[in-house]
């Protein structure tokens, strides 16, 4: 057996080794919605000609590995093998039924190369790039219309060089939409486990109009001040599940997206049965956000075992006018926040819009959203719940909530209208709006 199936054959035995212990101790995780696929054929990124120099450019080798997978079809599939090293490349595409399998120091980093970075057509749900008018940026490693698809490893990481990206972004020299790290648009059973993301040019992970999504054990990094580098962003999905990572980034860690304005009114397709659990994590943003595009709707959300440090918002429900759609039935559920701007926010007028079509009627409704168990220190603001005049928010229910403030004039008090709902044991006491005597079954699931 050569080397580095040998290295495979362990890593595997390992992982399946970690996963037993962790299901034996009664852990609660994702690993019925996508079982983990053991591949027989193996190859390596080396039988193409990949160099791992960090100098020479490998895009024709994975192009050409990943011809190979699509147009062989070996039984159950192939592993794509990325031995130790620095692989330089442009961006590829995935295929169908294959794993990409990254060693320990492995790194996949993207080339600089933006003059020669594929376009590919905007999404229908967006009717445009999200930062630019016309087409976007492939994603630097991307899927469309997959199944059974697996990136995962032994901690390899992969790096989107952003910081070119996120000049061009302050400068206001871009053309088209920046590029994610990975996206899988109309694709179902995909796993992302066991790997490092860095410095993507915009958001990390997006799976868009996507199915059965597992994303756990994943590091995700990019500095404080780096514009839009989200997460993770489910994107009208459903039966996603999330946990067991660390985030720290320069925008919001999670963020449940299902379309923009009219765009996403018109394809109509929500975001639905999405987990979030045992997330840790930093950001000058938002923890577990849901929006603010959310115009084919979010529904059957429960973030659960979350902590956060040094947040601009711990957890945010936020919308607009033209939004349309809804949000509705979310749990926040054992959260810890230490030192945050805000502990709890819900919005009606936050982000923008794609162009002058929308429809100022189109107004978001928002209900049954549950926060429980939550506990902050050094939160500046407890909570601001601020619905829609013409569509206020309802079933709005904090139970067992204690958001500690700093001494002194820093911290502000709840601030709350147009919203209707219950509060149980909450510390501070929150707005009038929920101070409804109805408090018996305010704290229960509705997911």
């Amino acid at each position: 057996m050569s080397s580095f199936l040998l290295l495979i054959c362990l890593g595997f035995s390992v992982f399946v080794m970690f996963f037993s212990h962790y299901a034996a101790a009664g852990v609660v995780t994702c690993s019925g919605i996508v079982p983990m696929k053991y591949r027989y054929d193996k190859i390596s990124i080396t039988d193409f000609g990949g160099v791992g120099d960090g100098k020479t450019v490998n895009t024709k080798a994975f192009r050409e590995a990943i011809y190979r997978i699509q147009h062989l079809r070996r039984s159950g599939g192939t592993l794509l093998y990325i031995p130790p090293g620095v692989y330089l490349t442009g961006s590829f595409n995935l295929t169908s039924r294959m794993t990409l399998y990254l060693a320990r120091d492995a790194v996949i980093k993207a080339v600089q190369d933006t003059g020669n970075w594929p376009l590919i057509a905007p999404l229908p749900s967006y009717g445009r790039g999200r930062e630019r008018p016309g087409d976007r940026y492939m994603s630097f490693i991307h899927g469309n219309g997959l199944h059974d698809v697996v990136i995962t490893g032994e901690n390899g990481t992969i790096d989107g060089q952003g910081d070119i990206w996120w000049n061009m972004w302050r400068q206001r020299t871009l053309q088209f939409t920046r590029p994610n790290i990975i996206e899988f648009v109309n694709s179902r059973s995909i796993i992302i486990s066991n790997v490092i993301l860095k410095n993507s040019p915009f958001w990390n992970i997006h799976p868009v109009y996507c199915s059965h999504v597992v994303v756990r054990f994943v590091t995700i990094l990019a500095p404080r001040d780096s514009p839009n580098t989200d997460g993770i962003d489910p994107d009208s999905s459903s039966d996603v599940c999330i946990e067991d990572s660390f985030i720290s980034t320069g925008d919001d860690l999670v963020a449940i997206k299902s379309g923009w304005d009219e765009y996403g009114i018109a394809y109509g397709r929500p975001s639905s049965r999405i987990t979030i659990r045992r997330i840790t994590g930093s950001s000058p943003f938002a923890g577990i956000a849901v929006g603010s595009e959310t115009s084919g709707g979010v529904e059957h959300v429960l973030a659960e075992n979350i902590n956060l440090y040094d947040m601009g918002v711990g957890l945010h429900v936020k919308t607009n006018i033209g939004r349309g759609g809804f949000i509705r039935n979310i749990t926040f559920s054992d959260v810890y926040m230490e030192n945050a701007r805000k502990g709890i926010k819900i919005a009606g007028d936050v982000g923008d819009h794609p162009d002058e079509n929308y429809n100022p009627n189109a107004l978001p409704v928002v209900k049954n959203i549950i926060f429980k168990s939550i506990w902050g220190e050094k939160v500046l603001q407890p909570g601001s719940i601020q619905g829609l005049k013409n569509s206020p928010f309802t079933g709005i229910n904090l139970c067992n909530i204690n958001l500690h403030g700093v001494p002194g004039p820093r911290s502000t008090p709840w601030k709350c209208s147009d919203i209707s709902g219950a509060a149980l044991q909450v510390s501070p006491w929150p707005c009038s709006e929920l101070a409804s005597t109805n408090r018996i079954n305010s704290c229960s699931d509705h997911i």
